[in-house]
């Protein structure tokens, strides 16, 4: 794969990863076996100056759907409880919410106003999107619930991409498909 093409493609890719535009340039911190996006880190303003408290977004649409699935089967509740029972699970997942806060903070200008708040998908506490925890994870970062999801959501093993790279651009797979 031509990597200028893919970076000059980059926010058209994730729009069709993501099923929308994209509200700000992101860049690329993991990608699967493919060469296509797994996880984007996003700026903490948005381009029409909206604080944004995710910094770590999940494009693929196959990890997406895998951990939908673990929400949907009671995953954020699960990893909720463990934090208030596991006092060294809570003391990880406490730390990834103060680094990740740091990491995105760091980003922000003092004089900007209002700030994005919260730790991993904006929370203080606890659990909220085991999405944004799978990103934190996948991008590198010690955290626990991510960590947790990892053998649950991967491999990510598309033999397909869901995104082809066209000479006119990208465009969604029509044989892709999640499973």
């Amino acid at each position: 794969m031509d990597s200028e093409f893919h970076r000059r493609d980059e926010r058209r890719i994730v729009g069709l990863q993501i099923g929308r535009s994209p509200r700000s340039e992101s860049s690329v911190v993991s990608e699967c076996h493919l060469g296509l996006p797994v996880v984007v880190r996003t700026p903490p303003i948005l381009e029409d100056g909206t604080p944004f408290p995710t910094l770590y977004w999940l494009t693929c649409p196959l990890a997406v759907k895998r951990v939908s699935r673990i929400e949907a089967a009671g995953g954020v509740k699960a990893m909720d409880a463990r934090s208030g029972n596991d006092p060294d699970f809570a003391r990880r997942l406490d730390a990834a919410h103060r680094r990740y806060a740091s990491q995105r903070d760091s980003d922000v200008p003092p004089t900007v106003h209002p700030r994005p708040s919260g730790g991993v998908a904006g929370s203080r506490k606890g659990v909220k999107c085991l999405h944004a925890h799978y990103a934190d994870h996948r991008a590198g970062n010690d955290n626990p619930v991510g960590e947790w999801s990892v053998p649950r959501i991967e491999p990510l093993d598309c033999t397909v991409p869901c995104v082809l790279l066209l000479s006119d651009g990208p465009a969604l797979n029509p044989d892709w498909r999640a499973s």
